[in-house]
C-alpha cells in the first residue's frame, strides 16, 4: 500500500493548516478512508510501519497529546514542539512535532525514518514511530523522565549536580554519541549536541535526544547541510562558517558540555563581563594553565565548594580540551573519549583520597601531561600522537 493512496490522512476542506488543526482544542476532524479498528486501516498502518517504528495516524498522535494540549508541552527547541503522551497501552512517549520546510516527501521521510529506528543504544533515545499527515511529520520516541542536563546545570533553584552524577553522565553520553559515529552503518552526525539534548532518567543515566534530526535536512552525498541548524555556543568554528560536517564537529560541541560540567556556567552568558561571554573562550587560558600547572583555581564549579575528585577532574580537563581544538583534525574521536571517562564511571581512582587532597597526579611532573599539553596547544604534526597517548587509565 503506497502511502498518500488509500491510507491518505486527510484534514476537512476549509479546515485550515494542518498546524492550525493542532493548535485548537476541538476536535481536528482528521480522518482516513476507513474506520477506526476496520481490518482494511490496520493492514494499511501495518504496511506504512518502517524498520523497528511504528506508524501512526494523525488522530492517535491527537488523542495521545489530549489534542496537542499546553499542559502537555515538554519543550520547543529548533526542529519543533515536543509534547508529552500516552499511548493506549500505557506507555509513555514524547512526540516530536518537526517544523514545516523539510522538504522532503513521504518516501524520503520514511527512508531516514527506517535508519533512525534501527538505532539502539542504552544512552540514545529511541525512536517509537513516526506520523505523515499532509505536510505534517510527527515522530514518537520514549520518553524520558527526569529532564535534561542543561535543567539540573543551570534550571533555577536546581540543588547542586553532584559531581559523581556529572562524571557519569559524560561517559554515558560520549558512548550514546561514539556509536551513532563508528557503530551505525551509515554513521550519523548528531549536528546538534548540547546540555538540552542530554536527557536523563531517574538514575541520571544520559540518553542522547535528537540524533535522528539532523540525517532529515543533510545531504548524505556531500555532508554539507542547506544552513546550519546547531546551536550558538556549542558550533565547532568550521561548522558556524562553512556548515561542512564531519564527526570533528560532534566532539567539538560535546567538548563544551565538558567544559559546563565542569564549571557550571552555560555556553553564552550576556551576564559575564564583555568578552567572557562566551564559556569556549574564556575557559581556553583557564585549562592551558591548568593542565601546565595544576591550578584549578576560577574553572572548576564553586557549587561544588571542593567536593570532586582531583584526578577524576584533570582527566575531564584533558578531554574538554582535546575536544575544543581549533584544528578539527587533532581533536580526538568520540571512542577515544570515552576510554578516558569510562575509567572515571566504571572504575574508582581515589584510592581513598579524599577529593582534594591528592598527591599522587602531579600535573606539571608528569611525562604524559605534557606530551598532552604540546597536543593541546597545537605542537603535533599530525593527530597520530593522539593515539599515542591512548588515554590509558594512570594508576
Amino acid at each position: 500500500v503506497q502511502p498518500g493512496a488509500e491510507c491518505e490522512i486527510q484534514f476537512p476542506s476549509g479546515g485550515g493548516s494542518a498546524n492550525a488543526a493542532m493548535s485548537s482544542s476541538a476536535d481536528p476532524s482528521v480522518h482516513t478512508n476507513y474506520s477506526a479498528g476496520s481490518p482494511r486501516l490496520k493492514a494499511c498502518v501495518s504496511d506504512m510501519s518502517v524498520g523497528n517504528s511504528r506508524f501512526f495516524t494523525y488522530q492517535e498522535m491527537y488523542q495521545i497529546t489530549d489534542g496537542f494540549s499546553p499542559r502537555n508541552l515538554l519543550g520547543e527547541g529548533g526542529f519543533g514542539s515536543v509534547y508529552k503522551g500516552r499511548l493506549p497501552e500505557g506507555k509513555d512517549v514524547a512526540v516530536k512535532q518537526l517544523r514545516d520546510g523539510s522538504g522532503q516527501g513521504e518516501r524520503e521521510f520514511q527512508a531516514e525514518v527506517e535508519i533512525i529506528s534501527r538505532v539502539h543504544h542504552r544512552h540514545l533515545v529511541s525512536l517509537v514511530g513516526y506520523c505523515i499527515a499532509n505536510s505534517q511529520r510527527l515522530l514518537v520516541y520514549d520518553f524520558v523522565s527526569n529532564d535534561t542536563l542543561h535543567y539540573h546545570l543551570h534550571g533555577q533553584g536546581r540543588p547542586v549536580l553532584e559531581w559523581s552524577a556529572r562524571v557519569k553522565i559524560a561517559a554515558g553520553a560520549a558512548r550514546g554519541i561514539a556509536y551513532l559515529h563508528e557503530d551505525c552503518h551509515p554513521r550519523i552526525i548528531h549536528r546538534d549536541i548540547k546540555s538540552s539534548n542530554i536527557l536523563l532518567d531517574n538514575n541520571f543515566d544520559a540518553l542522547v535526544a535528537d540524533f535522528g534530526l539532523a540525517r532529515l535536512a543533510l545531504d548524505a552525498v556531500t555532508h554539507v547541510t542547506t544552513r546550519v541548524m546547531g546551536t550558538f555556543g556549542y558550533m565547532a568554528p568550521e561548522y558556524a562558517s562553512s556548515g561542512k560536517l564531519t564527526e570533528k564537529s560532534d566532539v567539538f560541541s560535546f567538548g563544551v558540555v565538558l567544559l559546563e560540567l565542569m564549571t557550571g556556567r552555560k555556553p553564552v552568558d550576556s551576564s559575564r563581563p564583555l568578552g567572557d561571554e562566551s564559556l569556549v573562550e574564556w575557559a581556553r587560558p583557564l585549562l592551558s594553565r591548568a593542565l601546565e600547572t595544576g591550578k584549578l583555581e576560577g574553572l572548576v564549579d564553586p557549587r561544588l565548594e571542593k567536593n570532586f575528585n582531583e584526578v577524576e577532574m584533570f582527566r575531564m580537563i584533558e578531554s574538554a580540551a582535546a575536544c575544543i581544538r581549533h584544528s578539527s583534525s587533532k581533536r580526538p574521536r568520540m571512542s577515544q573519549v570515552v576510554r578516558v571517562l569510562d575509567s572515571l564511571a566504571d572504575i574508582d581512582l581515589t584510592n581513598g583520597v579524599q577529593p582534594g587532597q591528592s598527591e599522587l597526579f602531579n600535573v606539571a611532573n608528569t611525562a604524559d601531561i605534557r606530551m598532552f599539553q604540546q597536543m593541546v596547544q597545537g605542537n603535533q604534526d599530525d593527530s597520530s600522537a593522539f593515539s599515542q597517548y591512548s588515554w590509558i587509565s594512570r594508576s
